[in-house]
């Protein structure tokens, strides 16, 4: 005989109400599944595990909210899921992209690392006032976006893409140039 809490439904209320061990049957009930729709995503193990905690974490934290369209939670479950994964992967992308290639390497001149710092800076001072002065704060200065955001009156979302593209566009220079 099932009882109104062996359903996803009545386990979804009650994780509602708290219940950790409702989390648990449901997490016993859908995490193989979730992660092998994981895998099918991301390559990485630590990038799956992290994506079905993450997946099962939002169940948690929505579950009083949630309106299930059929009588199990797993369709839901596996969109948290692929919108996680999704999330990971821009992630990763924007941690490529700021990144330089190997074959820049730090040089071990001093004459040769004044010089780059001047060219480094010389880019610097040809961007727009607002991106040089951001860049000023929060990459040569060492200040934190939220800081910098408070310093010039922006919003931290406003420092962080002007960050991200001029460090783009720095990245861009470097990489296509003699530099």
């Amino acid at each position: 005989m099932t009882t109104g809490t062996d359903t996803d439904e009545g386990l979804v209320r009650a994780i509602a109400q708290g219940d950790t061990g409702a989390l648990a049957r449901v997490f016993d009930r859908y995490a193989a599944t979730l992660t092998r729709y994981a895998w099918a995503l991301v390559d990485d193990r630590s990038d799956v595990e992290e994506i079905v905690q993450d997946s099962f974490l939002t169940l948690w934290q929505r579950a009083v909210a949630l309106e299930l369209p059929a009588d199990t939670v797993l369709p839901w479950l596996l969109v948290v899921c692929r919108n996680h994964a999704f999330n990971t992967g821009r992630k990763q992308a924007r941690r490529r992209a700021d990144e330089l290639p190997e074959h820049l390497v730090a040089p071990t001149d001093q004459d040769e690392a004044r010089e780059l710092l001047r060219w480094v800076r010389d880019e610097i001072a040809a961007l727009p006032e607002t991106d040089r002065r951001i860049c000023e704060l929060c990459l040569l200065e060492g200040y934190s976006y939220a800081e910098a955001a408070e310093m010039l009156g922006l919003s931290v979302g406003a420092v962080t893409q002007r960050v991200s593209r001029s460090r783009r566009r720095l990245k861009k220079v470097v990489t296509h140039d003699e530099h």
